[in-house]
């Protein structure tokens, strides 16, 4: 018998070992990239397009370099101003739309749900054109609201945040209503707080994309100095092409917030995706 225990412990332990292997090697060429600009961006101009990850005589010119040329803060600043006001709105309209869908009860619920999903299917760039024709009637070429309105609100959103409501007990919602509560006020203090893990996932999403943005941003806006920080180190790849380390540099720079936004929210994002996939 204990032959036997030992065995199936082995061999547990073996396949476990085999799994993380190919978890860690999977790892290493999805970060390959990543380190290998990491490392980019502290070589001088001499070794900087070296395949090696170790770097000899670190220096910092090219931050200092990109820093002096781009202004980043001005950068970060309308990046930061475009993806705030872009979470902004997709968490609370998000959420409102998924209210209803969710814990209401009305002629047509069906078929507006499946045709979300069905816009899904869509790719994103189909309707550029549109989007660009409706944002010239409004007059918003060259603002910051001709970047943000159009690409705020997400399908993705409103059936994660639709998926999330159902979780919640009903019997919350009926105490409140018994309190003589309204659903504006059910909505806020209840089902918000009841959510947040939904919420965090939303705003790790939508924090990546609208950093890393740079089409539709370069289409709408007309003077660089508007730029959030991806269109802005693409202007800089084409403008100092053969300076490798600058755009490396930047671009480690403009990672380092997404960084900080993910780890800040893993937690909940963590507990969205548990719930999700017990769900």
């Amino acid at each position: 018998m204990l032959d036997k225990k030992r065995k199936k412990l082995v061999k547990k332990f073996f396949y476990i070992f085999l799994i993380y292997c190919l978890l860690l090697l999977i790892a290493v060429i999805c970060a390959g990239p990543f380190c290998w600009m990491f490392s980019a961006s502290f070589k001088s101009g001499q070794n900087i397009y070296s395949t090696s990850l170790f770097f000899k005589n670190p220096t910092l010119a090219n931050y200092i370099g990109v820093i002096n040329f781009m202004s980043l803060p001005k950068y970060f600043f309308n990046t930061v101003f475009i993806t705030a006001g872009a979470i902004l709105i997709d968490v609370i309209f998000a959420s409102l739309c998924a209210y209803p869908l969710a814990l209401m009860d009305f002629p047509g619920k069906k078929i507006i749900f499946g045709s979300l999903i069905a816009s899904m299917i869509i790719p994103a760039a189909a309707g550029l054109v549109i989007i660009y024709m409706i944002v010239t009637k409004l007059h918003l070429i060259n603002t910051f609201a001709g970047v943000i309105i159009p690409s705020s609100l997400t399908v993705f959103s409103i059936i994660l945040l639709n998926q999330a409501y159902l979780g919640v007990p009903k019997e919350l919602m009926d105490a409140a209503k018994i309190d003589g509560a309204g659903d504006l006020k059910i909505w806020r203090k209840i089902m918000l707080p009841s959510i947040k893990p939904a919420i965090s996932t939303i705003v790790i999403f939508d924090f990546i994309a609208h950093w890393n943005n740079f089409l539709w941003p370069i289409i709408i806006l007309q003077d660089p100095q508007k730029y959030p920080i991806a269109t802005a180190l693409k202007y800089l790849s084409g403008q100092f092409n053969y300076k490798f380390g600058y755009v490396a540099a930047g671009t480690i720079i403009s990672i380092i917030p997404v960084i900080i936004v993910f780890l800040a929210f893993q937690k909940n994002y963590i507990e969205a995706v548990t719930g999700a996939v017990k769900g």
